[in-house]
């Protein structure tokens, strides 16, 4: 890259984790190989940014509690052609004021979405002339929803190829679409290595260590999935990861005193690569960021509790990709786990097939992609 400086806004949606974690891989990818370039990591549902994107978040959050299988009918439904437009030019006029006040204060050369909400409003923003900044988009799920899909975007980095073609279809140019990976930290990328955490957890790497994670919320069965992992005889030892969640993670705390097992409970951990690199398994919710983790260490996993609608798909595709097993029924996956840990071929055949569809270096390429095809361009338009 030149050394002229350029403000990149990154824009995501603390909805669930894994869309701010992954516009933070890309902002330390920039800030490690562009020092040049200044870059903001903006929520688009904080609170000091959007009242409406807080209600937003809230009804999610309370849809998916009280009434999940509404939630999975809305994103179908809304997924549909003429009523998924209908609401993409919903979402996008009630959202672009917000945007706008954004690109006011902070004068972006590049805009880097990693939600379809902020995308929205973006991309309108630029259909009624109001901003040409270039406008990327980073899908970080494994399937493409309506609601990402806006011809305004320059660009769009992709998880898969199957992605690309949905996008395709969809009436996206193939040469706006690039297969990158969703983003993940630089430190995915490194060798494997857990011992020091392990020594500091009281861990027995003779025995087998299972990971449960229930993504960076603590959503989900966790507290069901505890209750048939005890059931398990074989020796293993636990480690439970509750998120920000507190009440859970006391909750899981109380549960681990009583469990014939090695129980660890953990809150948010920023040191995730180090437990996936000593665990024999991983038992997720089947977060798209937390399954590209996974993938990325070649770690064996066990899909669990998906919320409805994205998870689902996400679930879907590592299944028939042969990356992980889907446990949908929650009575079974004591014996998933036991089937796994008795199976050392099957067991390293599905960690195998995780380590080829894993993308470590995935923050890297995201930015390669966005320095060719729309930092290079801003600049040349100056």
């Amino acid at each position: 890259m030149q050394t002229a400086t350029r403000n990149v806004l990154i824009v995501s949606a603390s909805i669930g984790s894994g869309h701010t974690q992954a516009a933070q891989a890309v902002a330390d990818e920039l800030g490690r190989c562009c020092p040049h370039i200044r870059v903001r990591v903006i929520d688009f549902m904080g609170e000091e940014n959007s009242y409406l994107g807080i209600l937003l978040k809230e009804t999610y959050l309370k849809m998916l509690h009280i009434s999940p299988n509404m939630y999975d009918w809305l994103y179908r439904w809304s997924h549909m052609p003429v009523q998924g437009s209908k609401v993409q030019n919903l979402l996008a006029r009630l959202l672009k004021k917000n945007m706008l006040r954004l690109i006011r204060c902070y004068q972006p050369d590049l805009i880097i979405t990693t939600h379809p909400f902020p995308c929205g409003a973006a991309a309108h923003l630029k259909s009624i002339g109001k901003t040409g900044i270039p406008l990327a988009a980073v899908i970080t799920d494994f399937s493409v929803h309506r609601l990402w899909v806006y011809r305004q975007v320059d660009d769009y980095c992709v998880p898969n190829e199957e992605t690309r073609l949905e996008l395709v279809r969809q009436g996206i140019r193939p040469e706006r679409i690039h297969i990158t990976g969703i983003p993940l930290r630089a430190d995915f990328a490194k060798p494997a290595g857990g011992s020091a955490i392990a020594v500091e957890l009281g861990l027995d790497l003779r025995q087998p260590v299972v990971l449960v994670m229930g993504g960076g919320l603590g959503l989900g069965g966790m507290g069901k999935a505890f209750f048939e992992l005890n059931k398990i005889k074989l020796p293993l030892q636990l480690i439970v990861v509750a998120g920000q969640n507190a009440e859970l993670r006391d909750s899981l705390q109380r549960i681990g005193e009583e469990s014939e097992h090695m129980v660890k409970v953990l809150g948010f951990s920023d040191r995730i690569r180090e437990l996936m690199d000593i665990a024999a398994v991983l038992i997720t919710k089947p977060g798209a960021l937390t399954v590209s983790e996974g993938m990325a260490r070649g770690l064996p996993m066990l899909l669990y509790d998906s919320i409805p609608g994205q998870e689902m798909d996400n679930a879907a595709y590592l299944a028939r990709q042969g990356a992980a097993f889907w446990v949908q029924q929650g009575e079974h996956l004591g014996d998933a786990v036991t089937g796994l840990l008795t199976n050392p071929a099957l067991r390293s055949a599905i960690g195998a097939r995780a380590g080829e569809l894993g993308r470590p270096h995935s923050a890297a390429e995201v930015v390669r992609v966005l320095d060719l095809h729309l930092l290079h361009r801003n600049r040349s338009a100056k």
